[in-house]
């Protein structure tokens, strides 16, 4: 249900990809991501029904970031571990190769990545540095003539056990200038872990990642990626995608709710007859239609290029504060059957939680939209 007739504001012919997209997600990834979910296991298979809509390359498109949005918003309303990795994948990994690569790493690894025929990984965070990674990197890298020399740990990486390289986040030794630096992960010195037993984004595969005196030619650093700002620029768009992320993950709750509400029989009438339930419909609803406003704000500013860092900070704290609401009410509506993945509401639940805490966490997104407000910054 379109509450706010936000496909209107498409063109027909974006309306139609669209449309496209959210039929194969709800038929062909939605039901069929619940087993991978459960085994903590890549979706190859749905990966690969997506890579047939051209949703590898979604980031090179010529559509409207509205589009991007919704089409985000649609394949986590299915599954939000698939929508996890086709967002980092556009948005972090052919994003960063696209913008910050050399011709000869677009020339090299464009065109695989936009038909899912190959996969990276970006990798920033590390066991000792999360959000104050920007002044903690602890990766290095030293130049010994026609090579770099990487060593360091990164840790919460997607893709980091199947991805063909990571485009890994270090210091130079002699500047202490921040760089990123393509690492293919057939290198040797290289190795990757999966982390298990996540509550949440199960089908998304992250990894520790060891570094040990890998060598990678002189040609593998990015030269865009000349500092941390560089980062800061990709982390800003891709908080704006998870802000769509979350709004789909209230279109999935409150899809379960109203199905449930409507078909479950309790005292010889339908959930959907008592006050009690309609009422947290109704939250889960304004919820949505809150944060759907916000993000289509959002699109019209990176449509002008106008986004700012505490737009992005704003839209993904508060779309996820409002997502994680929204999912406490459906997994009480569902009562028993809310605690179970078989009924989609608890997968969604614990997804929710790491939406919450991924891309920037729920506290350092506030406190960017606090010192932005205030000019006085709560952290270094």
């Amino acid at each position: 249900m379109d509450l706010l007739n936000m496909t209107g504001q498409l063109e027909e012919a974006e309306r139609q990809r669209l449309r496209e997209i959210s039929q194969v997600a709800q038929r062909e990834v939605r039901r069929q991501s619940i087993g991978y979910w459960n085994r903590e296991e890549f979706p190859a298979e749905l990966i690969g029904k997506l890579a047939e809509l051209g949703l590898g390359g979604l980031q090179l498109e010529d559509s409207s970031h509205l589009l991007r949005g919704l089409i985000h918003a649609e394949l986590a309303r299915a599954d939000i571990s698939t929508s996890s990795v086709v967002g980092i994948h556009n948005e972090l990994v052919l994003g960063m190769i696209h913008e910050l690569g050399s011709e000869q790493q677009r020339a090299r690894w464009q065109d695989k990545l936009a038909g899912f025929e190959a996969f990276g990984a970006f990798a920033l965070t590390e066991p000792e540095h999360g959000s104050d990674i920007a002044g903690g990197i602890g990766a290095t890298a030293h130049r010994g003539g026609d090579e770099y020399v990487i060593n360091g740990a990164k840790r919460w990486i997607g893709m980091g056990t199947l991805s063909d390289f990571a485009l890994v986040w270090a210091k130079d030794e002699e500047t202490a200038q921040i760089g990123a630096y393509l690492v293919e992960s057939d290198r040797p010195g290289y190795s990757a872990t999966k982390i298990e037993n996540k509550i949440g984004l199960r089908g998304m595969q992250n990894a520790d990642i060891r570094l040990e005196n890998v060598r990678i030619p002189v040609a593998n650093k990015l030269p865009g990626a000349t500092s941390f700002a560089a980062a800061n620029q990709l982390l800003m768009q891709s908080r704006a995608w998870v802000g769509w992320q979350a709004a789909g993950a209230m279109m999935a709750t409150l899809d379960i709710c109203k199905a449930y509400a409507t078909q479950r029989q309790q005292f010889g009438k339908p959930l959907a007859a008592f006050q009690l339930i309609q009422q947290p419909l109704a939250e889960i609803a304004g919820n949505l239609g809150a944060c759907l406003s916000m993000m289509c704000e959002i699109a019209r500013k990176q449509e002008r290029g106008k986004l700012r860092m505490e737009d992005a900070a704003m839209a993904k704290s508060t779309a996820t504060r409002l997502a994680r609401e929204s999912a406490a009410l459906g997994r009480a509506m569902l009562g028993g059957n809310g605690v179970v993945s078989d009924f989609e509401m608890a997968k969604v639940f614990c997804d929710v939680e790491i939406l919450h805490t991924y891309e920037g966490t729920y506290e350092i997104n506030s406190l960017i939209v606090g010192r932005a407000l205030t000019g006085v910054s709560a952290f270094v």
